[in-house]
């Protein structure tokens, strides 16, 4: 599930999200969740001067600041401007350390910092694991974001293999009709999506073939190639690569985001 980044990673796509991130203009602030340990986000963020914050203050050994993590729980004087993104890291991160003992506070740790325990979930503890800060916290951003009302949630890069993922994310489109969860699939649908898909409208499934639009399942079929989103019978949007260039493309040519 987690990918550690080398250092030959191709950073391009992540510098094309930024790109769309930074430029959208939105009056809700775009909030990135990721199940993946590395830090390609976060580069691809810094790469294009993206403002972001990820729920810790700090930069030696920085704590979590639920407060923040929770807007709406904070002091009007600690909101963060909208133009922020958000990257919640709800399985962990590289950078994330376990310092002293299983009950310490898990922090984000600066460059060459390697005191402690990398803090990973799910670990070899996992049940005790994920009732620790920051995962509880953000586990329960992640929920509700998801019951935010007109809003819309897009995943790539997902398998569906977290049940306990998924059924946060069937169940908020089962309960708000109103929002939509757009799963784009880099190869054929999973069984999962494609039986809760079949009868909740709002969950759309596209798959490099096929696709689950108001519940209902068909093959893709246009007259003609889309350049970057459908060649040679395939739709190409569930691959991160073609994706994040379709959405750096909304928000400025090609030629200014490459």
């Amino acid at each position: 599930m987690g990918v550690i980044e080398t250092a030959d990673a191709d950073l391009g796509p992540f510098e094309r999200l930024a790109s769309w991130a930074g430029r959208m203009d939105y009056q809700r602030p775009l909030e990135l969740f990721t199940v993946n340990y590395d830090l390609l986000i976060e580069k691809g963020l810094e790469a294009v001067g993206v403002p972001y914050f990820d729920g810790f203050i700090g930069t030696h050994r920085a704590p979590l600041m639920a407060e923040l993590v929770e807007p709406r729980d904070a002091p009007e004087r600690w909101a963060l401007p909208a133009g922020f993104a958000r990257v919640w890291k709800l399985h962990g991160s590289t950078n994330w350390r376990v310092l002293g003992d299983s009950s310490s506070t898990i922090v984000r740790v600066g460059r060459g910092d390697d005191e402690g325990s990398v803090a990973i979930y799910p670990s070899d503890e996992k049940y005790e694991e994920s009732r620790r800060v920051p995962f509880v916290v953000l586990m329960d951003r992640f929920r509700r974001a998801l019951v935010e009302p007109e809003t819309i949630t897009i995943t790539s890069g997902f398998s569906f293999g977290d049940d306990h993922l998924n059924e946060m994310l069937f169940d908020a489109a089962d309960r708000h009709p109103r929002s939509e969860v757009l799963a784009l699939c880099f190869d054929e649908i999973p069984d999962s999506v494609a039986h809760r898909a079949s009868r909740t409208r709002n969950l759309v499934a596209l798959g490099r073939t096929e696709a689950i639009v108001n519940g209902r399942r068909a093959p893709w079929s246009f007259d003609a190639e889309i350049p970057g989103i459908y060649e040679a019978g395939e739709f190409l949007l569930g691959d991160f690569g073609h994706l994040t260039s379709f959405l750096a493309r909304q928000v400025g040519s090609s030629d200014e985001v490459d």
